[in-house]
């Protein structure tokens, strides 16, 4: 589950550093594109016998999953990957809080709310506002993926519906991407990076959380994909050479702690298997 989580954020450093030569729009046309192609070479997904309602479900899901990747890389162009993902994992923190329906919930609210107050301490327009505003709306195309990933679940057999879903998210995003890059999408090394992206953020974490799943709880599972924002910051240092002032390293902790708390929570009066995919399918 970490490598998977390591190998998300990592995938989403490396995109950006693809930016320059294709763009935000080209990168996330790139990534999901291969992820859609490789998933159909993988599962080969029966896609017969499904009712109107089923289809519903599954291109909603798509739409979701296409939404939150190009939201999310608007952002990571504009604000650090830390930051970015500790804004957009308030989507899916607002969603365990609401679903634990608790009054004890609000507290991990708060401090979530904290924590980004902490973040915007010196004003968010420090990390550009269009940035902030992105990211906040790739959490909430990450709350409907997770809503949307469950339904699909039930309705679709293995990864079906995640695959009819990464190829309406391709649809979605291959125009934009075109439109935005141009030929430049089509240079071996921009290919070439892209290929790895979609790999990175989409192959290696699918793989190894189908196999998590298998051995960890679902409480536990969720609490790990908490660490979300920490992993992301890390990612960006390493990568990217985005360092984090105190301050943001407090503001990142107080929603990570947040996340655990809430989905802890949520977690103890029902069990649901989280989403599979973090801000980086992102």
């Amino acid at each position: 589950m970490l490598a998977g989580a390591v190998s998300v954020q990592f995938g989403s450093a490396f995109a950006a550093l693809l930016f320059p030569q294709a763009g935000a729009l080209g990168v996330v046309a790139l990534r999901v594109t291969f992820a859609a192609v490789l998933l159909f070479v993988v599962t080969r997904p029966r896609l017969r016998g499904y009712s109107r309602a089923d289809w519903a479900v599954a291109i909603g899901f798509g739409l979701a999953l296409g939404g939150m990747n190009i939201l999310f890389y608007q952002a990571i162009d504009r604000i650090p990957l830390g930051p970015a993902v500790t804004l957009e994992v308030l989507g899916p923190l607002l969603l365990s809080v609401v679903a634990a329906r608790r009054a004890a919930s609000l507290l991990w609210a708060a401090l979530a709310l904290g924590g980004v107050s902490l973040l915007g301490r010196d004003g968010f327009g420090q990390l550009n506002v269009a940035g902030v505003a992105f990211a906040l709306s790739a959490g909430g195309m990450w709350a409907a993926y997770i809503v949307l990933n469950a339904r699909a679940g039930a309705r679709f057999p293995r990864l079906d519906g995640l695959t009819i879903a990464m190829a309406v998210a391709a649809l979605v995003s291959l125009p934009l991407g075109i439109t935005a890059a141009g030929g430049a999408l089509l240079k071996p090394g921009v290919l070439g990076l892209g290929l790895a992206i979609a790999v990175l953020g989409s192959g290696v974490p699918y793989t190894l959380e189908l196999l998590a799943l298998r051995r960890l709880s679902a409480a536990t599972f969720a609490v790990l994909t908490s660490l979300a924002p920490a992993l992301a910051a890390m990612a960006g240092y390493l990568v990217l050479d985005q360092g984090l002032s105190l301050p943001q390293c407090a503001a990142i902790a107080l929603v990570v702690t947040a996340s655990v708390g809430a989905v802890r929570m949520g977690n103890r009066q029902v069990l649901t298997p989280p989403a599979a995919d973090s801000p980086g399918d992102r």
